[in-house]
């Protein structure tokens, strides 16, 4: 299974571009198309209405919108239920003020988004081709970011734990237990929060793993102006940062009005990335009329040059 990121500026026509790509490459292979973008329009661009749950086009097209806002919501709510269940020993405790805010906390739109991508590349295994039409710069970088972050954090916090654990058998052992106290597991085996860690500290690593991976490609789609010229210089050094498969570049909306600027910004880019070719594309627009309308073409040679072997 390949999987695809379309990142880019906002209004580049990156969502355009992606489903272009996902409706070509439906003609011979099963796709599954996903936007996380919060402002989606990928249903706009294919003539139909998605309910974040897939939806199927054609025999080989599939179409998904996440809800970030449910996403978002969902996934609190899985958390604040593993921590009730796990800490229910502090049930004297006003726990709800605590939880109340979770809500507010930096970073749950990135794990959530970051937990949808998990999911979906670890059930949808009957596709070829996964796609994923990115957030802006900001989001996407934070997201793509967050397994690498996150398995350094639960490294520590699986040591911090073995050590609460020694403890806790040393001092129970110490004092002993009476009949009315309730007796805290130590053993590792048997600790809730250590299988917990253990479990995020798997997943996050088998992520890591395909997104820095020969079936991961990541296209950076951006317009010959100059605020689309800054925003993907950002996106090409978080990439390098990431160690991510930056595999090519969508020149898009290029014409012969604008043919000059967009030989200038082409060369900037190349100049941060030798090894990335870069694609032109002239068409700006691309929408299908119902499941009988014909999706504008991107050249075959782009599509050829996404890493696809």
């Amino acid at each position: 299974m390949k999987i695809l990121f379309y990142t880019g500026k906002g209004g580049v026509g990156k969502s355009t571009i992606a489903a272009a790509t996902a409706w070509q490459l439906s003609q011979k292979n099963r796709v599954l198309i996903v936007s996380l973008d919060p402002a989606h329009n990928l249903g706009d661009i294919f003539g139909v209405t998605l309910k974040n749950k897939k939806a199927q086009f054609t025999e080989k097209l599939f179409l998904k919108e996440i809800n970030l806002q449910k996403l978002s919501r969902d996934y609190l709510q899985r958390e604040i239920n593993v921590l009730s269940s796990t800490y229910k020993y502090l049930q004297t405790l006003n726990l709800d003020d605590y939880f109340s805010v979770l809500k507010y906390s930096p970073g749950i739109e990135e794990y959530a988004l970051l937990t949808s991508i998990e999911e979906t590349v670890r059930n949808e295994t009957d596709f070829d081709y996964i796609i994923f039409d990115t957030p802006p710069t900001g989001l996407t970088l934070r997201f793509l970011a967050l397994p690498r972050i996150t398995i350094t954090w639960i490294d520590r916090l699986i040591q911090i734990r073995q050590k609460i654990l020694e403890k806790r058998y040393t001092i129970q052992k110490i004092r002993g237990t009476s009949k009315e106290e309730i007796v805290l597991n130590y053993s590792e085996e048997d600790d809730d929060v250590l299988k917990r860690l253990r479990t995020l500290n798997d997943n996050y690593q088998a992520l890591n793993s395909i997104l820095q991976g020969e079936d991961c490609s990541i296209v950076l789609v951006f317009n010959p102006d100059i605020l689309s010229l800054k925003e993907s210089q950002r996106l090409i050094e978080g990439l390098y940062d990431l160690n991510l498969p930056l595999r090519l570049f969508i020149d898009n909306k290029v014409n012969e009005e604008n043919r000059k600027i967009a030989d200038r910004i082409e060369k900037n880019i190349k100049s941060m990335a030798k090894d990335v070719p870069i694609e032109r594309v002239s068409l700006s627009k691309a929408l299908l009329n119902g499941k009988g309308g014909k999706l504008y073409d991107i050249p075959e040679d782009t599509i050829s040059k996404l890493h696809i072997r």
